[in-house]
């Protein structure tokens, strides 16, 4: 079996279910150590045991509220005093947040979305940069949604924090390209088989979508060494490569 990402460390956000999880999956069969974070230990646990059916190595789990953004300082902390690097970076986790007319919408939901999409990105790049510069061909891939490009009603929060991901990722992609080997991409799945995405659209038929294993199965090329594109937004859904703001 080819092991592309043999002897390489991958971090994925929200691995206890769902895209996460069958990232997380797809990764350790290509051959990675993945440490993988979630609030749900027992998530954490099926994943693990999943990963060894599969005969991967077994994996870090980390039960984290990645809103502690002092732990995602100490988790960049244990990862380069036990690997000393890091090589492949997936920035995940994700909540569907309230479905409202925006004069609804509590302060609160507001303010949980746009830490979980934005401001936790925004700390894993800065805790995590360093550790990708001291790999070879360190990858980071950020999960996001044409809802930030189409503004549609009623999904404000996420919609406005999605866009937001977006700038802040093509930035950090911008800052490194010249410097140094890592590449930095989003990757917008479009619609999945998933919980998030039968909260937003209760009366859409699951059926009719792809799994998430088969749309990590597209997330797992921005990850190889072998990748090159970077600041880049890769379609899921038709497989194009493109400007993220400028789309």
């Amino acid at each position: 079996m080819n092991h592309p990402l043999a002897s390489r460390i991958a971090l994925v956000t929200g691995a206890s279910r769902g895209i996460g999880y069958a990232t997380a999956r797809v990764l350790a069969r290509a051959g990675a150590h993945v440490i993988a974070v979630a609030k749900t230990q027992g998530g954490l646990e099926e994943l693990d045991d999943a990963i060894r059916a599969e005969g991967g190595h077994a994996a870090t789990l980390v039960p984290l509220d990645l809103k502690d953004l002092d732990a995602i300082a100490r988790l960049g902390a244990s990862i380069y005093e036990r690997h000393g690097k890091l090589d492949v970076l997936v920035g995940n986790a994700g909540v569907a947040g309230p479905s409202s007319p925006l004069g609804h919408i509590e302060v609160k939901s507001w303010s949980d979305v746009i830490s979980l999409h934005l401001t936790v990105n925004f700390q894993l790049i800065r805790c995590m940069e360093p550790l990708l510069r001291a790999s070879d061909a360190g990858r980071a891939v950020f999960v996001t949604s044409r809802a930030g490009g189409r503004a549609p009603a009623y999904r404000g929060p996420y919609a406005a924090s999605k866009a937001a991901l977006e700038t802040l990722v093509e930035v950090w992609a911008k800052e490194v390209a010249n410097t140094t080997p890592i590449r930095i991409n989003l990757f917008d799945p479009g619609p999945t088989r998933t919980k998030l995405r039968g909260t937003i659209m209760p009366g859409e038929d699951p059926e009719t979508l792809p799994t998430p294993d088969e749309v990590a199965e597209k997330l797992l090329p921005l990850c190889l060494p072998s990748w090159t594109e970077t600041g880049k937004l890769f379609d899921g859904t038709t497989g194009a490569l493109k400007d993220p703001v400028a789309d």
